[in-house]
Parts: structure tokens; C-alpha cells; sequence
């Protein structure tokens, strides 16, 4: 039976930078300000909240629900923000890392329904996987599972988690960018041309540079995208051979730029991956597109709610 099911609708919605560079306490006082803020405008009060939603970047630790200094929240080092919240609000609240989060997401209301056993990857910034094994979230025996961007895929090359010619330096935003850069300097040597080179030479560049490129026709920044999607395929053809999903939803890059770096990733997977396990399996872009924030973090409270 095929069922399809709409997301939660988001009733009220606010926005801010966390500014890590002034640490956790002004940005954590901001969350805090803004819940109340939303109860208000809804005519609510903090007993009306059955659950709280956070998603987070990695590292950090859903049991004791501690955030652990992720790359883009370098200075919250060990920050207790399930115990903050609980303390504030008096309701359940729930953390994970999203990737998870998003996968929960997809496999719940996005291009995951109806499957049982699916992969999510954040293909942003960074490269991470949420897996879904027989319908249940699997996150490993220390959380850690997933973290497909620290597979090295070749001896050299862009650097992604520290590590040269992983796949999060080669299949990222952040190197999208530096493939951008390596390519587009031997081609000016060689005197190709590029809407990009103007970009390159006032500062540094990203994805989104590259992306637009892309779409607009730029025979550079296409070659870009086909580089990262074809480094991409690499990764999936891993990921198929050990999982076997029968999906594998990609958001962020893949959201945005489509069949443009999707088809090359689907040929390389083709070619690397188990011919059986490759026919089983969908590669698609996230359905949930730039929502997939806000309903990760929904169904994290969800959850939190049900446990509760």
C-alpha cells in the first residue's frame, strides 16, 4: 500500500545567525527569546509545548543530549542544550544530528516514503549520510554512523574533514569550491574562458558561484559539477554495496542543481557499484528542498513527544 503523508505545517518561524565567534550563551539566550516570542504571537504559553526539535551538526551526543563543538559551533564545547531547554520550557526535548534528522525527515515526508531502507545525504558544506534500515533510524554503537565524508576516495586532493581526497573534500560545497579553483587556474593558463574568472580573481570562491555557472551555460563550471558528481557516485557506489538501500535522497547541492551533478554521480555508480544492488536503488534529489530544516527539527520533537 502507498502511502504519502504531508509534512507538519510550521505555524511560525524565526531566523538568526549564531555568531560562534561570541559563543553559546547569546546564541542559546536567543533561542530561548524566540520560542517565547512564537508562544506569544500564537496566544500560547510554554505549557501549551508538548516537545522540543533540535538539529545539529556533528559532533554531538542525542543520549545526553549534549552538543559537542561541531564544526559550525566551534566554540559550544560540551553544551548541555537538552538540559538548558527542559529546564526552560518543562517539556520533552530531543537532539540529533542532521543528517539523521533530514533522514527521518525524507523517509517520513520527502522522497524516502514508502521505502524501508533508505540513505539521506547532506550534501552542503559538508558530506554526511542518515541511514534508515527496515524503517528505524540506524545511528551506529557511538552515534557515529554515516559519516560517509570521511571515507578517503583518493590518495590526494581536495580536503575535506582534514583529510586530502576524502569524500567530503571532493563530493561538498566546500570542494565544489576548491575543484572550482584548481580547474579554472590551469584554464586561464590555457586561456579557456570563464564567467567565473572575474569571481576568482576579487575573492575566493563557492558552490554557489559554481552552481549558478552551471545552470547559465558556463562550460567550466559544468566541468566543475560533472568532477564533484562523478566523485560523488564514488561514495554512493560504496554506500549501495555495503547497504543495499533501495533510495538514496539527496539534499542540499543536489536539491539545487539536479540532473547537472545527479546523472554524473548515477554513471559513476553504475560503473563502480553491484550491478543488482545499483538496479534496486533510486538516487533522487530531496523533495522537502529548503523545508528540510525546519521539518528534521519537527520530527526530532516528534519523536521527543512520543518518548516522552
Amino acid at each position: 500500500m502507498v502511502v504519502s503523508s504531508a509534512p507538519p505545517e510550521v505555524l511560525s518561524r524565526i531566523e538568526f545567525a549564531t555568531l560562534p565567534e561570541n559563543g553559546p550563551e547569546p546564541a542559546i539566550q536567543g533561542i530561548k527569546a524566540a520560542l517565547h516570542k512564537m508562544l506569544a504571537s500564537l496566544h500560547a504559553t510554554p505549557a501549551a509545548l508538548r516537545a522540543i526539535g533540535i538539529s545539529c551538526g556533528s559532533p554531538m551526543d542525542r543520549s545526553t543530549g549534549v552538543i559537542q563543538a561541531p564544526p559550525n559551533l566551534s566554540t559550544w564545547i560540551e553544551v548541555p542544550i537538552v538540559d538548558i531547554l527542559t529546564r526552560e520550557f518543562a517539556c520533552p526535548v530531543g537532539l540529533e544530528n542532521d543528517a539523521n534528522a533530514g533522514a527521518i525527515a525524507e523517509h517520513r515526508f520527502g522522497a524516502g516514503q514508502n521505502t524501508h531502507n533508505m540513505l539521506f545525504l547532506t550534501f552542503g558544506t559538508g558530506l554526511g549520510a542518515g541511514i534508515i534500515i527496515n524503517d528505524q533510524l540506524y545511528a551506529g554503537t557511538s552515534n557515529m554512523a554515516g559519516e560517509i565524508g570521511h571515507v578517503r576516495l583518493t590518495r590526494g586532493g581536495p580536503v575535506g574533514c582534514n583529510k586530502a581526497g576524502s569524500a567530503e573534500g571532493w563530493a561538498s560545497g566546500a570542494g565544489m569550491a576548491q575543484i572550482a579553483e584548481r580547474i579554472l587556474s590551469a584554464a586561464q593558463r590555457n586561456g579557456d574562458h570563464s564567467s567565473l574568472f572575474q569571481m576568482l580573481a576579487d575573492r575566493r570562491l563557492t558552490a554557489r558561484d559554481v552552481g549558478l555557472a552551471a545552470q547559465s551555460g558556463d562550460a567550466l563550471a559544468k566541468r566543475v559539477v560533472k568532477t564533484c558528481g562523478q566523485k560523488l557516485g564514488l561514495a554512493l557506489a560504496i554506500l549501495v554495496d555495503v547497504l543495499n538501500p533501495e533510495c538514496i535522497v539527496i539534499g542540499g547541492l543536489a536539491s539545487r542543481l539536479g540532473d547537472l551533478i545527479l546523472e554524473p554521480a548515477r554513471e559513476s555508480l553504475r560503473k563502480e557499484a553491484l550491478k543488482s544492488s545499483v538496479q534496486a536503488c533510486r538516487v533522487v534529489p530531496a523533495q522537502l528542498g529548503e523545508r528540510i530544516g525546519d521539518v528534521a527539527a519537527l520530527c526530532i520533537a516528534m519523536d521527543a513527544s512520543s518518548d516522552g
